[in-house]
């Protein structure tokens, strides 16, 4: 059987997961009568919550006897390590573009990396059913970012088919076929088959590169990659090879699994070319070669983009710890975090002189909360600092380095001079804005990674949540001086017990509350935010005196305002360089990293004398 191997790449949102549902349903992966979850690629409890593909997964269809391997990938750039790797298991990438928002920040990034290793894209301009579809226009904005990306003339002369993966067709023009008989993607498989080329196979023994890494609870680790060259066979003896050539270990495939439409199938026999995965091995992890022991230099593995953020993972030492969590210690922490960094190749752990502490780099916050969630789903108690951008030096000139993001924000008109202001602000230069539709305007802006890190929030609030903001790393610039922080201080609890509503009613003059009444507090927890500059300690267990006076006034009902809801990834912005993030399975909860006031004072002071030195 023929094979062809593809990838869809496109912005978050422009409706990837969706196509592959509608493509495996037409070519027959599914029975009639099979109940199927929609958006069945995105498998992950977090994916299916939020409506984002986090984790690559493969798929095939058979499509006129060839199998076509089709590979989702994530929209999000904090998860581009996914993308970089799995464009080394294709020939080719669907390139999927919204007709109304035209092509976005994650496009150009994606689509940058396929062209650089020279595969032929097919454009797929998607959602052209929308009433605001504009799809010549945004064919032209698509070859300008080809032309811009330095695409070769074989590359520029792009095949371009429209439709709407969620009605489930694909043509050669905008308009939707008038038959519904003659509604489908077979198109879109059409031009699979005849524009992408078949994997190229290699002469020699068995090579594998090692792309996407998965733990199993019955099988172990699972390694999938495409066979370059040779074949596999189970209980084949193999060995594995780092990047720089180095012997991982030697081992036995006890498992080969091939993609059959969403199901993992056991095979007897894999040949060169196709996508599978393997199990048996206990050490070997992405960009390794898997080969046949006669192998001596390893494939060549696409270097990685690196990270731009890092938080400080803690153990949890609050009051509460240990009350609603049952994995605390930090041998587990460290466990779980260094097997995240093993399968996931944009994440960096490292240890710290603190035992209790590790600090955890990766491309962004959402990546990072992620992590976070994921980890308190599993049980997990942590207390987490707020992000840090990763600064470097320049070897040449020895001057600070900082990453800088390209923004693209897509906001109302008479929005359009408060979000220029307030980037301004934070050291972002525009660099074009122009009209989107609808009386849009599309801002571009180069800006530190340090000041976007809680402006997603702001963002919202003075536009009315109208604002939509993509980001993408551009590169490391010279570091552009001081960002003012949160200008507000925090109501800080004395007393560990639990709050009650009379003293929160007292304490709403100082500023709006983040707990409810009942909520348990202990000294050194972050109780609400202060309306003025500095920190306050207050005392939220104080109740009302009791006496036997009884008047209208004096039983008035406490009516208290509804306290702000701090998600994890609003609190991770919102805290301070001396404040951390308490995470838990069953609550989130901010403190002071420092809970006893005489130490805090201590530490302030040092902070103080520290700055004017």
């Amino acid at each position: 059987m023929q094979l062809r191997n593809i990838a869809i790449i496109a912005h978050v949102d422009h409706g990837k997961t969706t196509l592959v549902d509608r493509l495996l349903q037409q070519s027959g992966a599914f029975r009639e009568n099979q109940r199927v979850a929609e958006r069945v690629m995105d498998s992950n409890d977090l994916e299916r919550e939020r409506g984002i593909t986090i984790l690559a997964k493969a798929t095939s269809v058979v499509w006129k006897d060839t199998r076509i391997n089709i590979v989702d990938t994530p929209g999000h750039a904090d998860f581009g390590g996914e993308v970089e790797r799995i464009l080394n298991m294709v020939d080719g990438a669907i390139v999927l573009v919204d007709a109304a928002e035209g092509p976005m920040p994650q496009t150009k990034f994606v689509v940058g990396k396929a062209l650089k290793i020279g595969l032929r894209p097919i454009v797929a301009i998607n959602k052209v059913d929308k009433p605001d579809a504009r799809p010549d226009e945004v064919v032209n904005e698509v070859f300008d970012l080809f032309a811009a990306l330095d695409a070769t003339d074989e590359q520029l002369d792009f095949p371009i088919l429209y439709g709407s993966a969620k009605e489930g067709w694909m043509a050669t023009s905008p308009v939707a076929p008038a038959a519904q008989s003659d509604r489908s993607m077979a198109p879109l498989f059409d031009l699979v088959l005849s524009h992408v080329a078949p994997p190229a196979v290699e002469d020699g023994p068995f090579r594998l590169l090692g792309t996407i890494l998965e733990a199993n609870p019955y099988l172990g680790r699972i390694i999938t990659g495409r066979i370059t060259s040779g074949t596999l066979r189970p209980n084949q003896a193999i060995k594995v090879l780092a990047r720089d050539g180095s012997l991982v270990e030697h081992g036995r495939v006890s498992r080969i699994l091939a993609f059959r439409g969403i199901e993992r199938t056991a095979i007897d026999l894999a040949e060169a070319g196709d996508i599978v995965a393997i199990a048996g091995l206990s050490r070997g992890t992405v960009a390794d070669t898997f080969c046949d022991p006669a192998v001596e230099t390893p494939l060549i593995a696409q270097p990685i983009d690196p990270p731009t953020v890092s938080m400080t993972f803690r153990v949890n030492d609050s009051p509460l710890a240990g009350t609603e969590g049952d994995k605390v210690t930090s041998r587990v922490i460290r466990d779980r975090l260094f097997k995240e960094a093993e399968g996931n190749v944009a994440l960096k752990v490292e240890e710290t002189p603190d035992a209790d502490a590790f600090v955890v780099s990766g491309r962004g916050e959402l990546q990072l909360a992620i992590l976070i969630e994921t980890m308190r789903r599993e049980g997990f108690e942590l207390g987490v600092s707020r992000p840090r951008v990763v600064v470097k030096r320049d070897e040449a000139t020895g001057q600070l380095l900082e990453p800088i993001e390209e923004v693209v924000i897509d906001v109302d008109e008479e929005f359009a001079g408060v979000v220029v202001q307030k980037l301004s602000e934070r050291k972002a230069d525009m660099v074009d804005m122009r009209p989107s539709g609808g009386s849009r305007q599309r801002i571009v802006f180069h800006a530190p990674t340090r000041g976007l890190i809680g402006y997603q929030g702001e963002l919202l609030t003075d536009t009315r949540g109208t604002a939509i903001m993509n980001r993408l790393f551009h590169s490391y610039a010279p570091y552009r001086g001081e960002i003012p922080g949160r200008r507000n201080g925090v109501l800080i609890s004395t007393e560990a017990g639990e709050a009650v509503a009379y003293a929160l009613w007292n304490l709403e003059d100082r500023g709006p509350m983040m707990i409810e009444p009942g909520c348990k507090v202990y000294p050194g927890m972050i109780v609400g935010e202060h309306t003025r500059d500095n920190d306050l300690e207050v005392n939220v267990l104080k109740g009302k005196k009791l006496t036997n006076i009884r008047t209208t006034s004096k039983d008035e009902a406490v009516r208290l305002t509804p306290p702000i809801r701090m998600t994890l990834e609003r609190s991770l912005a919102w805290i301070d360089d001396d404040e951390l993030v308490e995470v838990t399975p069953k609550s989130i909860r901010l403190r002071k990293a420092v809970l006893d006031p005489n130490e805090r004072k201590k530490a302030e002071r040092a902070r103080a004398a520290g700055t004017a030195a």
